[in-house]
């Protein structure tokens, strides 16, 4: 009885394995010479995998890439009449590829930095059951037009995030990624910038489960248009984290903050206090002035942290309820 049991548990994880659905989404600005390359390479069939749906989201392309996609048996598009930039056009085919059913979506970009032929890589863990994110490791170390200024920059940059996640991810800029149906109904999108870490910060934070799968990268085709230079990214990636950990854990920011403003302001209080009793003066004043300042810091840094902590709160409600209406709107 166990035995049968068991292997009828086993057959119909099986058969519901073997129905999933997925989506390749691309979000594309000007790829026509490119997206040829990223099409060629996607698996035809994939294990556990019943339908595979390539999406090429068209950020206000001027050249063919429509066009070429289409003429490549591309069935599936999102249209942005102008550039809305690489975070809303993630966003656009994750709502769209939701709809349409998917059980899995993979982002990959239209200039083939990513290799297509990974992606029945990139899908196993969560096909498996054991990830709801893959986040496919370029293995930045290895990239040989990668210079050693930008290898250290996303080493470090990964470092940070994964401290602001709770993660272990290897490479966080990485845009080459799968995403559960679950994960993705889970995940609002709100940076303007990229998806990236963003997504990564909110899913540590509702304890989902990433993994890394890594790949090789494909010879570069061109200068990346995200920004103009490495200290732009550097700059625009910290506001980014900065940002996602004031909402996600403000009271320990805050309360970080306060403590060392405390301490430190306690510093010249104690040097005005020695100098007073001796020698009998008042010349150090602007220590008890400068102590003040960091004292009041230190209350306004606290007092930040709890509003702060409230409104995680509340954004954690409204979230609640936004994966609700989420799940609503896609039965229908």
């Amino acid at each position: 009885m166990f035995y049968f049991c068991s292997r009828t548990t086993a057959l119909i994880r099986y058969a519901i394995l073997e129905n999933m659905k997925l989506f390749i989404q691309i979000p594309c600005l000007n790829e026509a010479e490119t997206l040829p390359l990223v099409l060629k390479d996607i698996p035809k069939r994939i294990p556990g995998i019943s339908s595979i749906e390539v999406l090429v989201i068209n950020d206000g392309s001027t050249d063919d890439t429509v066009k070429v996609a289409k003429a490549l048996g591309v069935g599936h598009f999102v249209q942005h009449t102008g550039r809305r930039g690489l975070a809303q056009a993630f966003r656009d085919g994750v709502q769209y590829a939701l709809e349409q059913g998917a059980d899995i979506i993979v982002n990959t970009d239209g200039d083939n930095q990513y290799p297509s032929a990974s992606i029945t890589e990139l899908v196993r863990p969560i096909v498996d059951g054991t990830a709801d994110i893959v986040i496919a490791d370029r293995q930045v170390q290895t990239i040989a037009h990668f210079s050693p200024a930008k290898k250290l920059l996303q080493r470090l940059g990964t470092r940070v995030l994964n401290l602001a996640a709770g993660t272990n991810v290897a490479d966080a800029p990485s845009g080459f990624r799968a995403y559960s149906r679950e994960a993705a109904i889970k995940i609002n999108v709100v940076t303007q910038f990229s998806y990236t870490m963003e997504t990564i910060i909110q899913a540590g934070n509702k304890r989902m489960a990433i993994t890394s799968v890594p790949i090789t990268v494909n010879p570069k085709t061109r200068e990346s248009r995200l920004f103009n230079s490495s200290a732009e990214h550097v700059m625009k990636s910290g506001m980014a984290i900065t940002r996602a950990f004031i909402m996600y854990r403000p009271l320990t920011l805050f309360a970080t903050l306060g403590w060392f403003t405390l301490l430190t302001g306690l510093i010249p209080f104690v040097r005005f206090l020695y100098f007073v009793n001796h020698q009998n003066g008042t010349h150090h004043l602007q220590s008890l002035i400068f102590g003040t300042v960091l004292l009041t810091a230190s209350f306004i840094s606290f007092t930040l942290g709890v509003i702060a902590d409230l409104i995680r709160i509340n954004r954690t409600l409204i979230e609640e309820n936004l994966e609700i209406t989420k799940r609503q709107l896609l039965k229908k």
